[in-house]
């Protein structure tokens, strides 16, 4: 098999002959305590640690995929450290056979002696999800605790300081540690002493309405308007009342006494007031009488009086005029005859014509103003639907009905950043089918890594959404998936990962929202291959996706 470095680089991941090794994984670094002893076989040739992810040299000898790629990047010509021979990186191979049998091992849970679990390397951190001597920190916000799997659900029942009780006052739940706080200050259901020291118990909503007929609360005598300055208890006030009986009849008289002189003042001022209104009288009748005497003095020029108040009101108006008029004066002057003032009457009377015109003009143009408007957001409207309408016809244009999807992805160093950056996680596709009436589905893509490919790999989904068929096919989806990213040299070089379908995951599970948990590969192709320059996956900022479905055994409605 002859082919230059980049392509064989790039065959170490893409070579596969196992569907079942897709979905099974281990952490490279963690200390693993196998049921049998570690075959030197399983053990790779450079770390001396179990495989992972084996490839085999010419020589025949197993390594790490990373440690293939280490020996590689420190020599130019990289040797195998067990028989010095060169290693000719066009004769590795990726070994699934091993990476099968690796992945069966058999090793202890890291929580023995309290779980004596046995499970293959593959599920390990499948288990470590689900043992019940996993140490895991307690789900209450504020708690840093960390309780066994097993012991948790007590933990939050009954020890944690930061679950939630129900105050036994008001019945709110609140934090337990700020169940004292929240009693002594917010609940409004708590009980208090009375503040006047009456020995009452009283609930602090209640406490204002309390004061208002507390015994002990000094009140203000109900004969302070009069002058008593007495403060009592509400409790003594019958007793006060009683025993100042004779004092406040007598602050009564001495009010009513300065009433009755300040009544007796008013009087005196309403009088001095109504002598001075007859006198206002008598020069109003004075002034009235002058005043017709100008009247009539004057009352021949009254015509002039009113042209002179409509010329007032009409002085805008004659404003715009102005020019105008001098020139008819001008006119009216070069007249042989100043009695013939026709031309002039005509002249005026075009005038007018033209002002109520140009009136019509405006009521017209406000008009037409209102129905450009309607008209404008009638359009906009339209607008609105036909790019709506494009965007659906784009989508429809662009669906796939044979089980195969070509994603092209733009602009991708932009989506790369906004995935690192937290903005933008993930991408989804446009939704491809099985058939017209088939299974919908799409490819979700994770540009800086997913899970245990975050941020060194790009991670790549298979998802299955509601469709409208759904109730006619049938459930789980069980076909053969395979995932490519295309090489845009010619070379077809792509990188290929295929797996079928599990029936007993939720994933594949007729869905019963938009759509399921995305199932694939959260290692699908590492960022230093994806973005080698002497790669071709990447071309104007461009890669391009694509997803297959195996329609064999599929029956088509």
């Amino acid at each position: 098999m002859a082919c230059d470095e980049p392509a064989a680089l790039s065959g170490i991941f893409t070579r596969q002959n196992s569907a079942s090794a897709v979905s099974l994984d281990f952490e490279p670094d963690a200390d693993y305590k196998f049921v049998e002893t570690l075959e030197d076989r399983y053990k790779c040739a450079y770390c001396h640690l179990v495989l992972r992810n084996p490839h085999q040299t010419g020589c025949g000898h197993r390594f790490c995929q990373q440690c293939i790629l280490s020996l590689r990047s420190l020599n130019a010509v990289p040797t195998c450290p067990v028989d010095k021979e060169t290693i000719k990186m066009h004769e590795v191979f990726k070994d699934n056979c091993c990476k099968r049998e690796v992945l069966n091992l058999h090793v202890f849970c890291k929580n023995i002696p309290n779980c004596s679990s046995k499970i293959i390397l593959g599920r390990y951190q499948e288990h470590l999800q689900q043992c019940l001597f996993e140490s895991v920190q307690c789900t209450n916000d504020g708690c840093c605790d960390q309780i066994l799997r097993k012991d948790l659900k007590e933990h939050l029942s009954r020890h944690c300081k930061f679950r939630e009780e129900m105050c036994q006052y008001c019945n709110k739940y609140v934090v337990l540690i700020n169940i004292k706080n929240h009693e002594k200050n917010d609940c409004p259901d708590y009980p208090v002493p009375c503040l006047q020291n009456c020995s009452q118990i009283i609930l602090k909503k209640e406490i204002e309405k309390h004061h208002a007929v507390c015994p002990e609360a000094e009140v203000d005598c109900p004969y302070k308007q009069y002058g008593c300055l007495v403060k009592v208890k509400r409790g003594k006030l019958a007793e006060h009342e009683n025993g100042a009986l004779r004092e406040h009849m007598l602050q009564i008289l001495d009010k009513n006494s300065r009433l009755e002189e300040q009544i007796s003042d008013l009087y005196k001022s309403l009088e001095c007031k109504e002598i001075k209104i007859q006198q206002l009288a008598e020069a109003i009748k004075k002034c009235e009488k002058e005043f017709r005497q100008f009247t009539q003095l004057f009352g021949k020029n009254t015509n002039l009086m009113v042209s002179t108040q409509a010329l007032a009101s009409h002085l805008d108006k004659s404003a715009r005029l102005e020019s105008q008029v001098k020139q008819l004066i001008q006119m009216a002057n070069q007249q042989q005859s100043k009695l013939d003032l026709r031309p002039l009457f005509d002249t005026i009377e075009n005038v007018k014509q033209k002002i109520a015109l140009m009136e019509t003009y405006d009521q017209r143009l406000v008009v037409l103003e209102g129905q450009s408007s309607k008209h404008d957001l009638q359009i906009n409207i339209h607008k609105a639907q036909l790019n709506k309408n494009e965007e659906r016809f784009k989508l429809l244009e662009g669906t796939c009905y044979n089980g195969k999807l070509i994603w092209k992805i733009t602009d991708y160093k932009m989506k790369k950043k906004e995935a690192v950056e937290g903005r933008v996680l993930s991408i989804f596709s446009q939704p491809f089918y099985t058939s017209r009436c088939g299974y919908r589905l799409c490819a979700r893509a994770y540009l800086n890594g997913d899970g245990s490919g975050k941020g060194t790999h790009v991670s790549l989904y298979f998802v299955v959404m509601r469709g409208e068929f759904d109730s006619l096919l049938l459930w789980p989806f069980k076909q053969k998936v395979t995932l490519m990213l295309l090489d845009q040299s010619g070379k077809k070089n792509h990188i290929v990962e295929v797996f079928r379908a599990d029936p007993n995951s939720s994933s594949f599970k007729r869905p019963d929202g938009e759509m399921n948990i995305a199932s694939g590969c959260p290692r699908f192709v590492p960022h230093t291959v994806l973005e080698n320059t002497k790669n071709t996956y990447i071309r104007d900022d461009t890669l391009f996706l694509k997803v297959v479905v195996d329609l064999t055994d599929l029956e088509e409605l």
